[in-house]
């Protein structure tokens, strides 16, 4: 689906791909409505969500119409009812091929990143994976991509002029969900695919999640996290315990994961997991450029660092000097303590 070269003033839809696991929509796609909400506005074009499964409700529909999508476009078959990633992919590029969208978008989680690359290649056009930012370049309409290069030490902005649909995914949990709007109107758009694309050679035998420590870490409104300072794999118990007393999950820089302390799942950062926590208190890391971009959304930090120069401080709301092994058995104690206070009935100190 080739483009013009340069457009200017195209006012084609923007498209994000919303996702539904277990008969359900996930999260995700209302981050990516949050994301396209943005571009469309600046674009003065229309926003759409494409849903697929079987059994996609108008409840479904009228969820992501609240939650900023102009048009919602169905493919509901059967054939659909588990992730199979090429009738996925075949669907999907039917239906970019009759409606021609200008940007679309997805999120960059197992599903998209399925999805995507082998979309791009169907359509002839381009992708950029991973982004942590994106912006409309004004007169030409074009979709400006950021995205971390060199190891994370620069960040490269990247077009695709001669293309389209112009096609990116982002980091989940990289950017909140607009409030729900029970006001906002939209359209449904039920398409059927051709049965050819909608055939699959695939077959579902199980799946199976990632190890985490507590709730998956994109999904975690608390998080601690520990880095090399936490100086062995054993000492990850204690922010276990405080992590557990939180309510919260266990996070991780790469060094620790490196050092095969903590599973892949646990990483925060550009290369693991970008996280939009309401507390995060990161114990032992001294605050990488690149471990920071992964936390960068969390509402209030705590920072624990016997370093008193450790740029993590400079990201913090609350800084603590002194050794993480030497702080938290101390803040457990008082958590436990404030926890029986409140479970006998007295006054919380």
């Amino acid at each position: 689906m080739n483009g013009p070269k340069n457009p200017e003033n195209n006012v084609g839809e923007v498209w994000t791909l919303a996702e539904r696991r277990e008969g359900r929509l996930h999260g995700v796609s209302f981050e990516l409505l949050a994301w396209g909400r943005e571009l469309a506005d600046k674009k003065d074009s229309p926003l759409a969500s494409v849903v697929l499964g079987h059994g996609v409700s108008d409840e479904d529909a009228a969820s992501l119409i609240r939650g900023g999508a102009d048009k919602v476009y169905v493919i509901d078959e059967p054939q659909l009812a588990q992730f199979l990633p090429d009738a996925y992919k075949k669907s999907i590029a039917d239906l970019v091929r009759k409606y021609r969208p200008d940007i679309f978008i997805a999120s960059a989680t197992s599903q998209g990143r399925t999805i995507m690359p082998t979309l791009y290649a169907a359509l002839g056009t381009g992708l950029t994976a991973d982004c942590t930012g994106l912006d409309i370049e004004p007169g030409t309409g074009m979709l400006i991509q950021t995205r971390p290069a060199i190891g994370g030490n620069v960040m490269a902005e990247i077009r695709t002029p001669d293309r389209r649909p112009q096609m990116c995914t982002v980091r989940p949990k990289s950017r909140r969900p607009l409030a729900p709007d029970t006001a906002r109107t939209g359209q449904v758009v039920r398409h059927r695919p051709a049965d050819e694309s909608l055939a699959s050679v695939l077959e579902r035998l199980s799946f199976r999640g990632e190890p985490s420590i507590g709730l998956p870490i994109q999904e975690a409104e608390i998080i601690v996290a520990g880095g090399k300072g936490m100086k062995k794999a054993r000492n990850f118990r204690t922010l276990e315990e405080l992590a557990g007393l939180l309510g919260g999950s266990v996070g991780a820089s790469r060094m620790a994961v490196d050092l095969g302390w903590v599973p892949y799942s646990a990483q925060v950062g550009l290369s693991g997991k970008s996280v939009t926590p309401r507390l995060y208190i990161a114990c032992g890391i001294s605050g990488a450029v690149q471990h920071l971009a992964g936390m960068s959304g969390a509402e209030r930090v705590i920072a624990i660092n016997q370093d008193p120069e450790a740029p993590i401080f400079n990201s913090a709301d609350i800084s603590i000097v002194g050794d993480a092994m030497d702080v938290l058995p101390r803040l457990i104690t008082e958590i436990k303590s404030i926890k029986n206070d409140r479970a006998a009935g007295g006054a919380v100190r």
